[in-house]
This record gives structure tokens, C-alpha cells and sequence, in this order.
């Protein structure tokens, strides 16, 4: 049995926060999920020379201001990283109207007061109470740490600093976002557009979703600006991975866990699903909080209470993705890299996509003839198990979501080069979210906030973090509910937790758009940038043709060579019993080699690991 200090359960962005962190400060962390890959709905997958975003892909949380934790947790971990801030937040489309999205809050209420001209002194007012809120609040004491862990005494040196803002704040725990619009509107039409943003924000309507939620994300992103990692999702989970490996810990790929093993009310580790054990003193659960209590705890640990709180949980809506590419002809100069298509102002219906086009701002992704076009919207389709109606579902839902971008951008049907649909069955598949629902259980009134699963369970050694938790979903929210449950560990064992300083050294650098291929791995040397250029080219498939039934991961290290990670790769040809004598025969069953074209030089990339060993 193999004894970690933390086994992480699920490898997406809130494990390898905690993972990371946990690593860098010296404890024994391994990570398991159950993919081939880091990121959960955060990476990649390839298709010839296109890259696709899997899920997560309008990021906030790298601003220099505001709820900043992706920052945060890259400059703690003294990791450098490239990102590029969009100009636009996004665009959404509205009753023939395009409202943009800009950084400036008040060039933005201006825009919107163009659309609502009766509303337009209320809609400045709103947005200036709601930004000295959330400064007084948020800005000026940065604090990253999930709302049930906070320090009382820190939140009452900060409540006396700005007294009326934060009584303003916490007024809002308990009634709808609904109830704090209809203290500055009255234009019903003006509801339905904020019922689209937080449809967006946290997948629940205005009279669903809590105001204290509403209030900060009606102006963090204008704070805290959006962006893409450059050169794709793959760096940002890629990066955490990184540092995990670097500080000895084990990413264990390909495996689920089947259940938490227990002695006397006591986690001792878990078991696989190919009849492994791990043992660990402490245990992160990171995945949805209905796997959490369903599968993993033997119900005997629980009462039937508990399992039905959360059974009863309701869920975001299933989700379906289309990935295409598109000739770059139809896609006119001005487009955002994120457009949101509103189709029925009125509720929320399938004819509502978001469009993430980031080969706007990031070249790398596909040929500078085309873009990368990912729709993004609900499904209430009952999916098939039988192989032919499900088949047929899927042709049907790609011609509608086809349609739905057209009306966008008319002429895209015919300028599609390709196509591929993830359904809420294949997102279940992939990341283990129980019936496709994206962001786990709804940030809605009843399940919000201190209603969700905590950091601390019953268990003295299991901690939870992830979308299911108190932070909800959104990528800077479970990054900061996988920091909280690392501090909350390092804590546990007298260890140093990771805290605000104003001194950090900046890891986060700002690379302007367009980001193309000549700018990757400008900071390696010759030889190394030769190499990961090389390397870039790997497929990364699901079903390797190179290596077959060899034990070499010939993904994993091409992944790790493309990320900088020498570490993590000398670690993973070191596990492979291959010998380089039969390297060449991988590279001739590349699958560029079946396609006609060169297969990746799989021994050279191979040596010059084992020479970064020496």
C-alpha cells in the first residue's frame, strides 16, 4: 500500500489548487481522476491541428484587483504563467441589440442605459452602489478563504472599517437578486436582462439566485477583467500539475475511486477501481457532493438525514457543447471572444448559447485561415442509451445549436469545416458531474452559501472542496474553496497556510492579443524550445495508436515536455519498462503517420529527457 500525506479525489481545478499548495509545502499529495488528463471541464482536447476548449473557458480571477484567486494562487506558488486579458468581458446579444461588456463599469452602464433609457439614472445608481459594496467589501481586505472558514476576528476588523457596506452585504445573504433589483427598477424588461447574467454566472434566475451572489458578480468582472491562458486551457490545470510533480507528488490518472476507506470513524485512504489501495492521513473529495455521500461513504458513516439534505439538492441544468471550426471569412472583425446568443428574453430555453470564439485573441489554436468556435447552452433532452437514437439525437442537436449560431453569424452553416458534440451524457462520462449538470448543485435560495457541503465534514480528517461546496461554482470560486481546505490542513498540522501579501513577487504576466505560435516557449533555449515545439504536436489521444498495449504514456509526457514539466516527465518514462530500441515502432504508428503526414519524433523528445536527468 502506498501511504500519501493527502490523496486529492478528482484531478479538476480545486484539487490541484489543493494539491499544489499542499505540495509546495512539503507534504506527500497524490491526485487522483479518473481521465487522462488534468482539468476536469478545464483543458483540452485535439483534432489534427485544432485545440478545444473541454468546458471552462471564460476565466476570471487573474485581475491585479478584485477576487483575484487564480492570481493569488500562481504568485504563492512562484509559478509564471501567460495569460491574456481580453478587451471586451463579453458581448450579449439582446433583442437585435449588441450590449458590450466593458471594463469600466460606467462606460458599461452607459451602454446599457442605450438599451433601457428609461431605466438609465437607476442603472448608474445600481452599478455605483453595487461597486463601493463590493470595494469596501471584497477589494480592500483581499481574502481567500471559503465564508464558513473565515477568521471572526479579521471579518470584524474589516466590518468596522467600512460598517454600512458590509451590513449592506450581509443583508443580502437571505433574500433574491430579484428583491435587490426591485429596489432601483421598475421596466420588467430589465429583469429579463439580468435574469440572462445570472443564468450565466451561477446557472439560476434572478428570483432563484441569492442577491449577495448577484451583487458581487454584477461587478467583479469589471473589476477583475476576463482571460484566457495563453496557449490554451491546457497551461492553467498543466501549471498546477507542474508544481505538484516538481514537489514530489503523484498525479494517478485513468482510475476512479471506488469508495473512502474507514477505520473507527476515521478515513484511512481509498480504494481504486482496479482493487488498489491508498492510504493517506488526510483526504480531499473534490467531485459532486450527491457521488460524495451515494458511492463513496458506506451509508453506515451517515445518516439518512444528511444523504437526503443533499440528495434533494437541485441540480444546474445538463449542458450540451458543440466544438467547430469555421473558415475565419464568417466571422466578422468586430466579434468578442465571448458572445452570449439570447434567444427568448422572456425565460430560459434551449435557443440559449454562449459563444467562446478564442481563437480571436489566442492564434495558437487552429490555422490563421480559421476560428475555433465552442456554443455553450442548456439541454432538456432525455438522452438515449440505445446507440442509434442516441446518434440520431446528437445529429438533430448539432443542426439546432448549428442554426441557433447562425442567426449570429449568417453564412456559418456552409463555412463549417468541423464539428463534434459533447452531450450531458459524455460531460457525466468525462468529469463525473452527475447527469451532465455542469456546476453542481444550483447557487439558488435554500441551497446557497452555508446550505452547500462545507470545507469540514463529520470526518476529522476528510475535507471537501469543489463546486458542491459553500463557494459554488466558477473557476476562481472552487480555486478558492481548494486553497481553503489546503489551509485548512496546513493549519491542522501546524504548517504555514498561504495568506495575502502585498509584497508577493508577480508570476502572472499579461501577453497582449493576439497570441500567436512564434511567442510559445520563447523563454526555453534553442534546443528545449525545439523540443517542446515537438512535443506540441502530440495528439494527445484518447486511444493511442503509437504505443498500443505498451506501458509507455506517451501522452502524459508529450503533455508535460509542452508544459516545461521536466520533472513530471522524467517521472513518467521512468515508470515505462520500454526500451529505446523500440521507440522508432511508436513513431511510425503516429496517428500523423496514418494520416499521411511525419509522426511525432517520440525518441528524440525521449533522449533529451533522459539527458535533462543526467
Amino acid at each position: 500500500m502506498i501511504n500519501y500525506d493527502v490523496l486529492i479525489i478528482g484531478g479538476g481545478l480545486s484539487g490541484l489548487t489543493a494539491g499544489s499548495l499542499l505540495a509546495k509545502r512539503g507534504l506527500k499529495v497524490g491526485v487522483i481522476d479518473n481521465n487522462y488528463n488534468p482539468g476536469g471541464s478545464c483543458g483540452i482536447f485535439k483534432r489534427g491541428n485544432r485545440i478545444f476548449d473541454q468546458g471552462s473557458t471564460m476565466l476570471y480571477g487573474f485581475g491585479e484587483r478584485g477576487f483575484n484567486a487564480h492570481r493569488f494562487v500562481f504568485n504563492v506558488l512562484e509559478e509564471p504563467i501567460d495569460i491574456i486579458k481580453h478587451d471586451l468581458l463579453y458581448v450579449v446579444n439582446y433583442e437585435g441589440k449588441r450590449i458590450r461588456f466593458w471594463a469600466d463599469v460606467e462606460k458599461f452602464a452607459d451602454e446599457l442605459a442605450g438599451v433601457f433609457p428609461d431605466e438609465a439614472g437607476n442603472i448608474h445608481r445600481f452599478y455605483r452602489d453595487m461597486m463601493r459594496m463590493y470595494t469596501h467589501v471584497m477589494v480592500e481586505n483581499p481574502t481567500y478563504t471559503s465564508p464558513e472558514e473565515t477568521n471572526p476576528r479579521l471579518a470584524l476588523k474589516s466590518m468596522l472599517k467600512h460598517p454600512f457596506s458590509y451590513i449592506k452585504f450581509l443583508s443580502l445573504l437571505n433574500q433574491s437578486a430579484k428583491s435587490l433589483l426591485k429596489q432601483y427598477f421598475k421596466n420588467p424588461e430589465i429583469f429579463n436582462f439580468f435574469d440572462k447574467l445570472t443564468s450565466t454566472y451561477c446557472y439560476a434566475t434572478v428570483e432563484e439566485a441569492p442577491a449577495v451572489l448577484a451583487a458581487v458578480m454584477f461587478v467583479d468582472n469589471h473589476v477583475g477583467g476576463s482571460y484566457y491562458p495563453a496557449g490554451s486551457t491546457l497551461y492553467l490545470p498543466g501549471k498546477l500539475e507542474k508544481v505538484i510533480e516538481e514537489h514530489g507528488g503523484d498525479m494517478i490518472y485513468s482510475h476512479e475511486v471506488e469508495k473512502i476507506l474507514f477505520e473507527k470513524n476515521e478515513a484511512t485512504g481509498v480504494l481504486l477501481d482496479d482493487g488498489t489501495t491508498l492510504s493517506a492521513r488526510d483526504i480531499v473529495y473534490t467531485g459532486t457532493v450527491w457521488n460524495f455521500y451515494d458511492k463513496l461513504i458506506d451509508p453506515s458513516l451517515t445518516s439518512l438525514k444528511i444523504r437526503e439534505t443533499f440528495r434533494k439538492q437541485v441540480p444546474t441544468y445538463p449542458s450540451v457543447v458543440l466544438y467547430t471550426a469555421v473558415s475565419k471569412s464568417v466571422i466578422p472583425d468586430d466579434t468578442a471572444a465571448i458572445e452570449m446568443v439570447v434567444g427568448n428574453p422572456k425565460q430560459l430555453d434551449e435557443s440559449e448559447v454562449t459563444l467562446y470564439i478564442m481563437s480571436i485573441d489566442d492564434k495558437t489554436l487552429c490555422q490563421e485561415d480559421e476560428h475555433i468556435v465552442i456554443a455553450v447552452g442548456p439541454s432538456f433532452e432525455e438522452w438515449s442509451h440505445n446507440k442509434e437514437t442516441y446518434r440520431t439525437q446528437k445529429d438533430k442537436e448539432v443542426k439546432r445549436l448549428l442554426d441557433v449560431i447562425e442567426r449570429r453569424f449568417p453564412g456559418f452553416k456552409k463555412e463549417v469545416r468541423y464539428t463534434e458534440l459533447a452531450t450531458p451524457r459524455t460531460i457525466e462520462r468525462y468529469c463525473l458531474k452527475n447527469k451532465g449538470a455542469v456546476a453542481g448543485p444550483k447557487q439558488m435560495l435554500g441551497q446557497h452559501m452555508f446550505h452547500r457541503q462545507h470545507i469540514r465534514t463529520k470526518w476529522s480528517n476528510v475535507f471537501c472542496s469543489g463546486e458542491s461546496t459553500v463557494m459554488g461554482t466558477g473557476t476562481p470560486t472552487v480555486t478558492t474553496s481548494g486553497l481553503t481546505a489546503a489551509n485548512v490542513i496546513l493549519r491542522k498540522y501546524k504548517m504555514v497556510p498561504f495568506v495575502f501579501d502585498s509584497n508577493i513577487k508577480e508570476q502572472v504576466h499579461l501577453v497582449a492579443p493576439p497570441f500567436k505560435k512564434s511567442e510559445l516557449f520563447r523563454e526555453s533555449s534553442k534546443e528545449e524550445r525545439t523540443i517542446r515545439e515537438e512535443a506540441n504536436r502530440c495528439r494527445l489521444c484518447e486511444h493511442p495508436t503509437c504505443v498500443r498495449v505498451h506501458d509507455l504514456d506517451a501522452r502524459g509526457i508529450m503533455r508535460r515536455v509542452v508544459l516545461g514539466n521536466w520533472q513530471g516527465a522524467k517521472k513518467a518514462l521512468a515508470k515505462s519498462k520500454v526500451s529505446f530500441d523500440a521507440i522508432h515502432t511508436f513513431e511510425e504508428r503516429c496517428i500523423w503517420c496514418r494520416e499521411g503526414g511525419v509522426g511525432i519524433q517520440i525518441e528524440k523528445i525521449m533522449k533529451y529527457i533522459k539527458k535533462e536527468e543526467s
